[in-house]
């Protein structure tokens, strides 16, 4: 080949790659741009960048605002962020979705200041209900009142004062926690609860000196109140049922938005809840990303939770590739299980709500299924059960590396057992919000030495090399993850002046990798979002504020200006 055929070929082919580029550039034309902003992009590879490209649900470019121009057309919708602070789609990391459906449309008790006030508002309900409706909410938690009930035990209120005035609708008032309820006399008799009815496995009715109910009910014993009511609801038409259920899910779909949640990792849902959140999807009515575990009991799910499992559905808009189970309550309600009795019940160590040889049978199923494993352990003794069951299954299935099981909660942890969840790479899915909201009555529980070592052990689990998911398991608290992220990295209770062992507290990125690529970790889903990195989802949130450096109070003032899932801006400050 002589020398002019060489430069004719070479040219050739550098006018073909030119042709390819410019060809390229034309298909990859962005559908957004976000300009002139703080970006933190989750991704340690990327930094000091002030604009991001998205086309068809897709980042497709992360760097400068001059580069970011080779991206845009008279049909891009351009955001100029005017400095304003950019960030992955926050992830809920532990939270119940159709929980906070219902609290949107029950009697939301979150931010009651006494058991009186509670009654006022049950007494005004009642006014415009139907005889034998029942009167529904949740939130109450009587070590966050500002006074003591009349008659109590254990700072529990008595059901008769309310019991008299509502003899003719059943009342049913979930716990904070979710592991303790309060039920009137008409809840009660038509669950036919009397002096002989005997406590179930895992659970306590409250009684007085004469063995006479109070009302409260504990734990397992919670099902004799809630079988009632789901009586109540099977008489209702399905179609009224389906209606309420996706009325709810709307509105908790719109809470989100509104919070910066572009993903929710739902902490236990039913097979036939699993079922409709699959049919949202592949509807295309799903506006946020749902990852949701399968939660029945073990004989259910022997032969019935593989055909559950299901991953990226309605592209990448519902996933179920967990199973949740659990061995304790919560500590609000003397339910988290303890080594050593509680301090302010002496003799009592909480309670086991699920058999261990069913825990670990269920274990079973997620190795079978390849499916993660999430258990509720908040206790030191849950906490040290289950590991034992996580480290036992592993043994017998050595050839498995990547696990990513987790323990959800992990409040409360012996010293000795945090190294356990280095060792086996155990994801400690956490919400800091408990941490501040727990804190006036934690020392009261535990005492001070159990309190101040292993109560929301951030600090020692990530300096042991633990990851840490993140959330506020609404609507036990609030979904506002500004509320989480501030508790994360102050430990302050701002209502009560109270900064609890600051010690443990995490830097302001820990606790944004938590709430991001953390928890996308958490759920096997970091390849796919979590950071802000070319190749993955379009999921992204325009603060008003820079979490990473604003005064530390400026936290809690945070505002949503853009939610963004896949692409297309879902929420718009107002």
């Amino acid at each position: 080949m002589n020398f002019f055929h060489i430069i004719y070929n070479n040219l050739f082919v550098l006018i073909l790659i030119l042709l390819i580029q410019n060809g390229c550039r034309s298909v990859m034309k962005a559908d957004l741009v976000i300009t002139n902003a703080e970006i933190y992009t989750a991704d340690k590879t990327i930094k000091n960048v002030e604009a991001v490209g998205c086309k068809d649900g897709k980042i497709i470019f992360i760097g400068s605002n001059n580069e970011a121009k080779e991206f845009i057309t008279k049909q891009t919708n351009v955001i100029d962020a005017k400095g304003a602070f950019v960030t992955p789609g926050l992830i809920e990391g532990h939270g119940h979705f159709s929980g906070l459906g219902k609290s949107l449309i029950e009697l939301n008790l979150i931010n009651t200041k006494s058991w009186e006030e509670i009654e006022n508002l049950i007494f005004e309900k009642v006014k415009n209900v139907k005889p034998g409706e029942w009167i529904v909410g949740r939130g109450w938690h009587q070590e966050k009142w500002d006074s003591v009930p009349i008659n109590h035990i254990h700072n529990y209120p008595f059901h008769k004062n309310l019991s008299v005035k509502t003899t003719d609708n059943p009342v049913l008032l979930i716990h904070a926690s979710g592991h303790a309820l309060f039920a009137n006399q008409k809840a009660m008799d038509l669950a036919g609860i009397s002096k002989e009815t005997e406590d179930p496995f895992g659970g306590e009715i409250v009684r007085n000196n004469a063995g006479e109910a109070i009302g409260i009910f504990e734990e397992r014993a919670m099902s004799l109140i809630k079988y009632a009511h789901d009586d109540y609801k099977k008489r209702l038409k399905k179609s009224t049922q389906d209606s309420i259920w996706l009325h709810s899910i709307t509105l908790a779909q719109q809470e989100c938005l509104k919070n910066g949640i572009t993903s929710f990792q739902d902490a236990g849902s039913t097979f036939n809840e699993l079922s409709q959140y699959e049919k949202l999807a592949l509807s295309e009515k799903l506006d946020i990303r749902l990852w949701v575990m399968a939660r029945e009991s073990y004989e259910n799910m022997k032969n019935e939770v593989g055909k559950y499992k299901k991953i990226g559905i309605g592209n990448n808009f519902y996933t179920c590739n967990a199973i949740k189970s659990e061995v304790d309550g919560a500590l609000g309600a003397f339910g988290a299980w303890l080594l050593k009795p509680y301090d302010d019940k002496p003799g009592f160590s909480g309670q086991n709500t699920t058999d261990i040889y069913d825990v670990k049978k269920i274990a079973d199923l997620a190795v079978q299924n390849d499916m993660q494993f999430c258990v509720h352990a908040i206790g030191d003794r849950a906490n040290r059960v289950v590991l034992d069951i996580y480290e036992g299954v592993m043994a017998q299935n050595s050839k498995i590396k990547d696990w990513r099981w987790r323990i959800e909660h992990a409040q409360h942890i012996d010293t000795m057992d945090i190294p356990r969840f280095a060792k086996n790479k155990i994801i400690a899915s956490m919400q800091g919000i408990h941490c501040t909201s727990d804190a006036p009555f934690v020392i009261k529980r535990l005492g001070r030495e159990r309190a101040r070592l292993g109560a929301y052990a951030w600090r020692s689990l990530l300096d042991a090399g633990v990851v840490i998911a993140n959330g506020t398991d609404v609507p036990v608290e609030d979904l506002n993850p500004f509320k989480s992220l501030y508790a994360s990295v102050t430990r302050k209770n701002v209502t009560q002046d109270l900064t609890f062992f600051p010690e443990q507290k995490m830097t302001r990125e820990e606790a944004l990798y938590s709430y991001t690529l953390g928890n996308a970790y958490a759920a096997f889903e970091d390849e796919i979002k979590g950071s802000l990195t070319v190749g993955k989802f379009a999921d992204i949130v325009i603060l008003d504020k820079n979490i990473l450096s604003c005064p530390e109070n400026e936290i809690l003032q945070t505002k949503v200006l853009y939610t963004i899932v896949n692409g297309e801006v879902k929420y718009r400050q107002p």
